[in-house]
């Protein structure tokens, strides 16, 4: 029974830890949408201000052509971070199932000392 209980929290902290990456990776993908809107905004005030908008003429602002090197950068980490959040999200949906499974024996061998705390409630607690 001990080592069922200890198995349990171990459960319940892999879970929570893919929460906290699943969050993690989730407000920075926030965080570079942010700083693209930024530089892209960047971006057009040059172009506007310097009446060239072509990236190869050779009037165009090299700030402007900085800065879009900086934002395509940086769209190529969101998708990148996107791949990271995906896969993080499938390793919490396989952890939250083994937690599942891990509550229900603990339960089928008459139950724990903790009470069980239902998966909807113990999400708010979670952010």
């Amino acid at each position: 029974m001990r080592s069922r209980e200890t198995l349990l929290r171990l459960h319940r902290f892999r879970t929570e830890d893919k929460r906290r990456q699943v969050a993690d990776i989730d407000g920075m993908i926030q965080d570079f949408m942010r700083k693209y809107d930024d530089l892209d905004a960047q971006v057009k005030f040059e172009e506007s201000r310097n009446g060239v908008t072509d990236p190869a003429h050779f009037n165009y602002s090299l700030s402007a052509k900085a800065a879009r090197g900086r934002r395509d950068n940086l769209m190529r980490s969101i998708a990148e971070l996107r791949d990271q959040l995906n896969d993080a999200q499938t390793a919490l949906e396989a952890e939250e199932q083994e937690l599942r499974r891990a509550e229900m024996l603990v339960e089928k061998e008459g139950g724990s000392s903790a009470p069980m705390i239902p998966q909807a409630l113990a999400a708010q607690y979670v952010r």
